[in-house]
């Protein structure tokens, strides 16, 4: 099991390595901005919403946004 300084390090690289220095300052300026919680966040959605059903959802908004 990982620390909570060990998750925080190999977080803040992933987002540096996927999104780039700034996007990911960015990100994590938001994030502190904004309180979300995801267990109520969660908690909220239908009992039957898999992952599947949400990331189907996720992806038409998307492309939806994008005019695909």
């Amino acid at each position: 099991m990982m620390t909570d300084t060990e998750i925080r390090s190999r977080g803040v690289q992933v987002l540096a390595q996927t999104m780039g220095d700034v996007e990911a300052e960015r990100f994590i300026a938001l994030i502190q901005r904004e309180p979300f919680d995801y267990t109520e966040w969660r908690q909220s959605l239908p009992e039957e919403s898999s992952f599947e059903a949400f990331d189907a959802k996720a992806m038409a908004y998307r492309n939806a946004k994008r005019g695909i």
